[in-house]
């Protein structure tokens, strides 16, 4: 088993795509700009919040979500280890046994449906 990388997260880049830095979310274009104190304090405020936030909710709410997330996933690999895979080798297994016929139908009625 990996150890868990406690600095890099993310190791994947699963979610690259949600911009969470003041400068992705917020920016004054040349000729509107704020008073300084303002554009530092509303720095301060943006990240205070996003991080206070973000602890709060995944404090209350990480346990949870993540033993859900583990226990699908464990219902889906439980699928296809036990019903799926014996399912599709016992369906490819008796395959042999359908007439040339058969198969001729199949496509020609798959090619009309399509």
């Amino acid at each position: 088993m990996a150890e868990l990388n406690m600095e890099l997260r993310d190791p994947n880049d699963l979610n690259d795509h949600v911009k969470v830095m003041f400068e992705d979310v917020l920016g004054e274009p040349e000729g509107a700009h704020s008073i300084d104190c303002v554009w530092n304090l509303s720095y301060k405020c943006f990240n205070g919040g996003k991080n206070c936030c973000y602890k709060l909710l995944t404090t209350l709410c990480g346990l949870c979500i993540g033993l859900q997330w583990g226990c699908t996933f464990a219902q889906i690999t439980f699928g296809h280890v036990w019903c799926f895979t014996p399912g599709l080798r016992a369906c490819s297994n008796l395959c042999w046994l359908l007439p040339e016929s058969y198969w001729y139908l199949c496509i020609m009625l798959h090619g009309t449906i399509l």
